[in-house]
């Protein structure tokens, strides 16, 4: 056992007498020490009930002969750090939990890990580490907040309350109103319940192979998933036996498959993030360009929160993961042949999934729409790339052209925002918030939800080098790419310049002449650092751009 290198031998007495120090008998310490990384935190809704699940993660992996062992990772509430300086520590948080993580597990000496993570970057981060380390591993999430339900029995969520608030700035909505949001939209503890970023990646690591099933959207207060958690930590005691490691399970055929679920399900556009990411941790190549090759050849077939009015419990209940990857599966849009956590092949794995619910749920047949829920975007301002969630977008945004309204940072687009300076037909650009120019690539979720809330969401198109939530809807194209800070063309628009979208056809442009352009490039110059000191500073130097997945360097 990987173990023995800290419990075995008199030249390991010292370090057995500091696990003696921590109350470990001889039987325990007989038996493989599996890290239990408990993401628990009294700040993070979705993490507040951690401490339960690593509870049961425990009572597993002791029921099936092992010593569970805990540790901490890190979690940033996304919503708790929108709209202030506290954004542009969210993406960078994923590479701190993925180092930390790396750091205890080989310090220690584990033989195997059962991550407990829940919200946006605490799931790639560990993802991350998972395919670093290479040994045993299993994920089991903290679950998925319930839906809220306003006085008058509407359903509601996150999503909603953001938009209030611009609903509130545009008049059409008092404070009484956005308190009545405030109060119902987050009811329970989980994971915010549409299919914003923490649940994409939690049914992502389902479609991946690197957690049970039910992982995804067993929501937080069901007894079910502390089951779960008690599965998982006795499962990682057969992983352990048979030596089954993550770069086993997350290969390049894993990865193309957790992308295929992704424009079924509708997800997040940071999963154009972490996925890369991810695979570069688990040695595997890919490329944003596949994106719109799988898009095009997998239908729509979720609409969930925000691009619907279904929830995460809804696609549970409708027969979860498994079943939409049943139904991809059927057409051969899957390969099932790879291993899993289970243990088991994908094959095997959703076997007996059917869909229990077409509202949620729809037939390949009769899908929300022919492609699938993300576009990446080329063209002369995105060479690289952008993303846009195209299942979110209204009909009539699919193609547009405008002037660009020009900002520098989020704020200053928010406060024109709010005071009315939009017209439709305008294109918002907000630039210098990539990963380096943030630092962090800040999610614009304020800006695009006074947009929506304001009722300019059928006309008004907003781009950015920064990202956005998962929770945004709407026009919104970001992770540019070259962005502004490391010299890329969205630098250089200017008010009034004409910019075309065509998501049908994957294009974006500035429509400026070429001479021009090189006018302005000649003349520009990079603005000073957002921040000089620090960990964001030290980021900022490393992080490659976002068509790389962000990843240090």
């Amino acid at each position: 056992m990987r173990s023995d290198q800290v419990k075995l031998g008199v030249d390991r007495a010292p370090n057995r007498s500091l696990l003696y120090a921590l109350g470990y008998t001889d039987e325990e310490l007989s038996r493989p020490l599996v890290g239990v990384v408990s993401s628990f935190n009294e700040i993070v809704p979705g993490h507040m009930n951690i401490d339960k699940v690593a509870r049961a993660v425990k009572d597993g992996v002791y029921a099936a002969g092992g010593t569970p062992v805990m540790f901490p990772a890190i979690a940033v509430c996304d919503g708790i750090a929108m709209g202030h300086v506290g954004m542009k520590y969210s993406l960078a948080s994923r590479e701190l939990i993925a180092d930390s993580t790396e750091a205890m597990a080989i310090a220690h000496q584990f033989d195997g890990l059962v991550m407990i993570p829940n919200c946006d970057k605490n799931v790639p981060g560990l993802l991350m580490a998972a395919g670093r380390l290479n040994i045993p591993t299993i994920f089991v999430s903290g679950g998925a907040m319930l839906a809220g339900t306003l006085p008058d029995g509407r359903r509601t969520c996150l999503s909603h309350m953001f938009e209030a608030v611009g609903a509130y700035h545009a008049g059409t909505l008092d404070e009484d109103g956005v308190a009545t949001y405030t109060e119902n939209c987050c009811p329970t503890c989980g994971s915010c319940s549409g299919m914003y970023t923490a649940n994409s990646m939690n049914c992502l690591t389902e479609a991946i192979g690197m957690a049970l099933e039910g992982n995804g959207t067993i929501p937080a207060v069901y007894s079910a998933r502390l089951r779960l958690a008690k599965e998982s930590g006795m499962k990682i005691m057969e992983l352990i036996e048979r030596d089954i490691r993550p770069r086993d399970i997350m290969t390049p055929a894993a990865f193309r498959n957790a992308e295929t679920v992704d424009m079924a399900l509708g997800c997040s556009t940071n999963t154009m993030l972490h996925l890369p990411a991810i695979a570069h941790d688990a040695g595997v190549d890919i490329d944003i360009s596949m994106v719109n090759e799988i898009s095009d050849a997998t239908p729509n077939l979720c609409h969930l929160a925000p691009a619907g009015d279904a929830y995460i419990e809804d696609l549970h209940q409708a027969g979860g993961v498994y079943a939409v990857m049943a139904e991809l599966a059927r057409v051969g849009l899957l390969d099932t042949s790879g291993i899993t956590v289970s243990g088991k092949t994908v094959a095997e794995n959703i076997a007996h999934a059917t869909v229990r619910d077409d509202r949620v749920i729809r037939p390949m047949g009769d899908p929300f729409s022919q492609s699938g829920g993300i576009a990446v975007l080329y063209g002369n301002l995105a060479p690289d790339g952008c993303v846009v969630k195209q299942s979110a977008v209204n009909p009539e945004m699919m193609v547009h052209a405008g002037p660009a309204r020009v900002f520098d940072s989020e704020e200053e687009a928010i406060q024109v925002i709010y005071d009315g300076g939009i017209e439709p037909g305008d294109v918002v650009v907000i630039r210098y918030e990539g990963p380096k120019g943030g630092p962090g690539m800040r999610e614009m979720l304020n800006p695009t939800s006074a947009i929506c809330g304001m009722g300019l969401d059928d006309s008004v198109a907003l781009i950015t080098d920064g990202r956005f939530s998962g929770a945004t809807r709407g026009a919104s194209i970001g992770h540019v790419s070259p962005e502004a800070a490391a010299g890329g063309l969205i630098g250089l628009v200017e008010e009034g310049d004409l910019i075309s979208i065509d998501i049908p056809n994957h294009a974006i442009f500035l429509d400026v002449p070429p001479d021009v352009l090189a006018e302005r490039r000649a003349a520009w110059t990079c603005p000073e650092p957002k921040v000089k000191g620090g960990y964001l500073a030290r980021y900022a130097k490393l992080v490659s751009s976002a068509d790389k997945g962000a990843v240090l360097s």
